[in-house]
């Protein structure tokens, strides 16, 4: 049995992990795999926003170091209050017939199946408050650990510092466009690094770094550090979708990508130049044949939209944004989409099926059976001068 630290707004672990609250899910997935002799039968439901303990018949909890909840401990709401102090009164829901009581960063659910009517209100003219008489010996049902005041209005963290591991990642990505389209990507980074004081207390550093069509590898390099991996392409099977007399020439040599988990951004470079020739921002949506590969890439991408008196507006498509209301600013492509299979060898099946991808605006729409968008390619003229860079960080 699992024995497990409860730390309120924070986290759930021991001393070998901690599940935190904010945690990238491959760093959870990771946890499971390391420790998968003591933690068995998974089943994985992430969640930013809470950390749920379902059964806690399975589980060892403890609070500051003393349990209170155990094979030798019940749980009941004498313990929790023995073991936590007093706090607001509790909300009763009748149709979950469920009483919570809060804490901050912390909620217990009670179950009053076994009572036989419901918790009665007894007003306090003293404070003002109605105080609700909860019945001896209630069992805890489920437990909650969150960010804030109240489970209702959590949200989620931002990433903990304890998560970073040396790692940059992107807070957000806009794209930068003209009237014909991309141009290069503005990504807002965040790393950790020592403050000022003694102690050298770890903090977050942000900066905001910008690529373009066009930029070398080392302009990359130098601008957003070492990528985490890169890959050579073997083949392009995409080539036979263009026009080109050449689509049956083999290459001399291969296109390779710079891959950016943390930041969930791929940049293609061009075999024979070296420079930067398409962009691949990626969602992480679950479903996805590379989920849990990529952090979620939170994009701003600016979509031109002609209007009938051939004026034109610009509307903002994000990473939680949906195919068809992209497809209702910018009106059904021409095209049939491309169908995209994925599969780790020739005999092996993608479980997660098949993707289209949609051509619009010198942008490619991978867009996923459930409507969501899966990644979106970039690409368009190379933009070299260092004069061209600058006007389009200061617009």
């Amino acid at each position: 049995m699992l024995d497990l630290e409860v730390v309120p707004e924070r986290s759930l672990g021991n001393q070998q992990w901690e599940f935190t609250l904010g945690m990238p899910l491959a760093q959870a997935v990771s946890i499971l795999q390391k420790h998968c002799r003591t933690i068995r039968n998974v089943q994985n439901l992430y969640s930013e926003q809470v950390i749920e303990v379902y059964d806690l018949s399975k589980v060892k909890l403890k609070y500051c170091g003393v349990h209170f909840n155990s094979q030798a401990i019940a749980p009941t709401i004498e313990q929790i209050d023995q073991s936590f102090g007093a706090t607001h009164p509790g909300v009763y829901n009748s149709a979950e017939q469920l009483f919570h009581l809060n804490f901050r960063g912390l909620s217990f659910s009670f179950q009053l199946d076994s009572w036989t009517e419901a918790p009665k209100y007894e007003p306090n003219f003293a404070h003002g408050l109605a105080s609700i008489q909860i019945p001896h010996g209630a069992m805890v049902k489920r437990m909650y650990i969150y960010s804030g005041n109240s489970l209702q209005d959590t949200k989620a963290p931002p990433l903990p510092l304890s998560c970073y591991l040396g790692n940059v990642y992107a807070e957000s990505v806009d794209v930068l466009r003209d009237a014909s389209g991309p141009l290069g990507l503005r990504l807002r980074l965040i790393s950790t690094g020592c403050g000022p004081g003694v102690m050298g207390e770890a903090k977050t550093r942000m900066s905001e770094r910008c690529v373009y069509f066009g930029d070398s590898c080392q302009d990359v390099l130098s601008t957003l550090g070492a990528p985490h991996k890169v890959f050579y392409k073997s083949e392009d099977k995409m080539k036979i979708h263009s026009p080109s007399p050449h689509k049956q020439v083999p290459a001399k040599c291969n296109d390779y990508f710079y891959n950016y988990f943390t930041l969930g951004v791929d940049i293609l470079f061009d075999a024979n130049t070296h420079r930067a020739k398409k962009f691949v921002l990626h969602t992480n949506y679950p479903g996805h044949y590379n989920f849990n590969i990529y952090h979620r890439c939170d994009f701003r991408i600016p979509l031109i939209v002609k209007k009938d008196n051939s004026e034109t507006q610009t509307e903002i498509c994000t990473t939680y944004s949906k195919w068809d209301s992209i497809q209702e600013h910018l009106g059904h492509p021409m095209e049939k989409p491309v169908v995209l299979h994925r599969s780790s060898s020739p005999n092996n099946t993608n479980p997660f099926g098949s993707t289209f991808c949609f051509g619009l605006q010198r942008m490619i729409f991978e867009v996923m059976q459930n409507n969501h968008i899966a990644s979106v390619t970039l690409y368009g003229a190379p933009r070299s001068t260092v004069h061209q860079k600058s006007s389009e960080l200061s617009q």
